[in-house]
């Protein structure tokens, strides 16, 4: 894919907005995969209502967080990209950012890869998980190598009306208290474990899928491939990342409220058919093949989000390193590194398609709680270089306020590593 050579016109009236908007879209369903979906279900499964108050945080996080890297990337008076601020602040981010997409890469489309693959088993009743994983990628290797950047936005906001439709719609049909809903959502509690899930580690999971990590860092790419470039699209920015913050939450609420309402306190999922099965029980076969379209629209949409964001990133970063200079993006989109991350981010994790490998809902929680980890590094180099005035610039540079949400952020995503660690860490030793 490629950026558009003339700049799209900026919009002046609310028509204009509604038919601008697109990346927002796209980085929220890159975003929004199996780990939304498990990790929502899981939580309100084995908690109830009662950890919903961790969703705000995380949005909230992710929404200061990449709206700075948005503001970066559109208005810093060098004219670079994000990626090259933070290679600017230290040379070290190369490296690191190159093996981040690699290795993320990996891991995270290890876990939608196998959920992709059980969703049409279950489904169809026929094959075998690796069968359909192998037919999902491959469509999805053509669909990042052939395809164009208005391809890929008409595609997502095709699958954003099917995921609407599937877990808004299951929502509703299941029915739920709308009290218990709001006291969820600012009542701060840590209640005590249920299930086979300690509750710190679905809270970090959550924070890990919907706060965010590494990528945050693809959302400047697809900036870039629409074509804004300069403060002139800033506004346009913001409404557009607003409108799929607010998606992200409708979708995520969704799902959380079909595992508290299904299955709290009784009941928790161990598998990715729990859910969609015991819609079957209450709804019918149609409630359960409904839920069906909507996760399988969310693990689709980030297998292909992930697999262009994670090779612009990665080429980006190498090329970086190599040379020791800024490329342009026609440079690492046309190096062989760019396609080489994408088949390896949709080949390598067929591997744990294999039978015998670990379950989809436990490769999910671990990689999602394990990249907390990297949000440290992240949002320390986005929050330097937002503020400081030799990269961002004086007009644009963070305010008193917005540096006082960074701090915390910042020190919530130290925190968030360290609890990481050591829960990763114990259940390695004990297994």
């Amino acid at each position: 894919m490629s950026s558009p050579t003339t700049p799209p016109p900026v919009p002046k009236s609310f028509l204009d907005f509604l038919k601008a908007f697109g990346p927002g879209i796209i980085v929220v369903l890159t975003w929004l995969g199996a780990g939304d979906v498990v990790d929502m279900g899981v939580a309100g499964s084995n908690y109830g209502y009662s950890l919903l108050w961790v969703l705000v945080i995380a949005v909230f996080m992710r929404f200061v967080l990449v709206s700075l890297i948005g503001r970066y990337q559109l208005c810093n008076q060098h004219g670079e990209g994000v990626l090259d601020g933070l290679v600017r602040f230290h040379p070290a981010y190369a490296p690191i950012l190159f093996f981040g997409a690699v290795i993320m890469g990996h891991v995270y489309e290890s876990y939608m890869t196998v959920g992709e693959g059980e969703v049409l088993r279950n489904v169809s009743g026929m094959g075998d998980v690796w069968m359909w994983a192998i037919l999902c990628n491959a469509v999805a290797m053509v669909l990042v190598l052939k395809g164009g950047y208005n391809s890929l936005e008409t595609l997502f906001k095709l699958f954003l009306g099917l995921l609407s439709i599937s877990f808004v719609g299951s929502a509703v049909w299941v029915g739920f208290s709308g009290l218990d809903l709001l006291q969820g959502l600012y009542r701060v509690e840590m209640p005590g474990q249920s299930g086979d899930f300690d509750p710190l580690m679905v809270a970090l999971a959550m924070i890990g899928a919907v706060g965010g990590s590494f990528m945050n860092l693809v959302y400047p790419y697809f900036l870039e491939e629409k074509g804004w470039k300069g403060p002139q699209y800033r506004k346009v920015q913001v409404y557009d990342l607003l409108l799929g913050v607010v998606v992200m939450i409708i979708l995520n609420v969704a799902v959380w409220v079909l595992g508290a309402e299904l299955l709290f306190p009784d009941k928790q999922i161990s598998t990715l058919d729990d859910l969609p099965n015991l819609l079957s029980t209450v709804l019918g076969p149609g409630g359960r093949l409904l839920f069906y379209v909507g996760v399988f629209s969310a693990v689709f949409t980030s297998v292909v989000g992930h697999a262009v964001g994670l090779a612009a990133v990665g080429s980006h970063a190498l090329l970086w390193w190599q040379t020791g200079k800024r490329p342009t993006p026609e440079e690492y989109r046309a190096s062989p590194t760019h396609n080489r991350i994408i088949l390896w981010c949709l080949i390598s994790p067929l591997i744990w398609t294999i039978p015998g490998m670990p379950d989809f809902v436990t490769l999910t929680l671990a990689a999602n709680s394990g990249q907390v980890v990297l949000l440290p590094l992240l949002a320390g180099g986005i929050w330097r270089i937002t503020s400081g005035k030799q990269y961002i610039g004086e007009k644009w540079k963070t305010t008193w306020w917005e540096n006082g949400i960074m701090a915390i952020l910042f020190a919530l995503a130290i925190y968030g590593a360290i609890q990481a660690g050591g829960i990763l860490v114990g259940n390695l030793m004990g297994s």
